[in-house]
């Protein structure tokens, strides 16, 4: 049964929960691919998770089979790095919390990332998923919150992934830092539409004929509507068909998987 409406060009594809848990692959993916290439469809993959850079996710695409260019790979952390930039320009110090991908984007935007030494310079805060997060650092981020200096967050994802269940997600650890400045960060990822519009603008498709696919309905979904696009949520990941039902505006498709969703 033909499930993908005709007027769809293009998808942007969360990854953690749609692609892969964890370490496990969901489905062929070779083969999932190769059958979006058969339709004619432009990809991207639109990723909340700030954790790796673009260049890492293909590396990690490549080991399941399937190969993809670095721009096909957005992230919450290229999305932060380019909202800063309508912020404050090139030099500016900031006190990151985050693993490779945000530190690493950041760096490329060419901004001045501050040890934990000197994290009382920092004209902003930046904070993404840290799996070595201490108290340390969330101490001096709540420092910086609550003396007034801006404050961003890749993504507030309250849990993550993972073949056993779900773990702390950023989400969990930023919600530490606004609870102790009553502090909220201006997000970039999704829900917020503007990865969307990253990734359709690499697609060259517009909102209508943009299918946003995802397995959490307040990130993907939600970022999917807020951008005006179809969006299919895959039972694979993080929300139950119980509360996909009970969500509104209605989800236009829900499906068990990525390969049902698309035939393959």
């Amino acid at each position: 049964m033909k499930i993908l409406p005709d007027n769809i060009k293009g998808l942007i594809l969360d990854m953690d929960g749609v692609l892969w848990q964890d370490t496990a692959p969901i489905g062929d993916l070779p083969r999932i691919f190769a059958h979006i290439k058969q339709l004619g469809l432009g990809v991207t993959m639109a990723t909340n998770n700030s954790s790796q850079t673009p260049e890492q996710y293909v590396q990690r695409l490549a080991k399941f089979g399937v190969q993809v260019e670095p721009w096909q790979v957005v992230t919450s952390s290229l999305a932060v790095a380019a909202l800063l930039k309508t912020h404050f320009p090139a030099g500016t110090p900031l006190f990151a919390i985050g693993e490779n991908g945000v530190r690493q984007a950041l760096s490329d935007a060419g901004y001045d990332l501050l040890p934990i030494e000197k994290a009382a310079q920092a004209e902003a805060v930046v904070m993404g998923i840290d799996r070595l997060i201490n108290f340390e650092k969330i101490a001096e981020a709540a420092l910086l919150v609550r003396a007034g200096k801006p404050f961003f967050a890749t993504n507030t994802d309250r849990t993550f992934p993972t073949p056993r269940g779900q773990i702390p997600g950023a989400g969990s650890w930023i919600s530490v830092i606004t609870s102790a400045s009553d502090v909220h960060p201006i997000v970039a990822g999704k829900p917020s539409p503007y990865m969307m519009e990253m990734a359709a603008m690499r697609l060259g498709t517009s909102p209508a004929d943009t299918l946003v696919v995802g397995d959490r309905l307040e990130t993907d979904i939600s970022g999917g509507q807020a951008f005006g696009s179809p969006s299919a949520l895959v039972l694979s990941g993080v929300s139950t068909l119980a509360q996909a039902q009970a969500w509104t505006p209605a989800i236009d498709i829900i499906v068990a998987d990525l390969a049902t969703l698309l035939g393959a």
